[in-house]
């Protein structure tokens, strides 16, 4: 089981990380939450062998350990489609400040042309 070991370090290396990355102000809290919990989560697999080897036997997986490594690809995954969703919505906000901006000089320079 030294992959367990080796991804258990790994975890906790990022955990240090995140933990560090909130304290200096470089990631907000709300964002820190899923990294810590998914820490936890990998943490607690990586540390307890035989809950890999139940989770194993359920999916009918040869060799348990690669179950860490499902895990971190499905949090992956959600991570990417979050991460998608957030830009989605920052673009849109984006278009419609342009679109306001566009709109606010046109009546001003309106504004300012009928002054003269």
């Amino acid at each position: 089981m030294k992959i367990a070991i080796i991804s258990l370090i790994i975890v906790i290396g990022i955990f240090i990380f995140v933990i560090e990355s909130v304290r200096r102000g470089i990631l907000e809290t709300k964002y820190s939450i899923i990294w810590i919990l998914t820490c936890l989560g990998i943490g607690i697999l990586s540390a307890n062998s035989s809950l890999i080897n139940k989770i194993a036997d359920v999916l009918n997986v040869y060799y348990a350990p690669s179950i860490l490594f499902l895990f971190g690809m499905l949090f992956l995954i959600i991570v990417v489609f979050d991460l998608t969703r957030r830009i989605s919505k920052m673009n849109q906000q984006l278009v419609t400040l342009t679109q306001e901006y566009a709109i606010l000089k046109q009546k001003y320079e309106e504004k300012g042309q009928h002054q003269q």
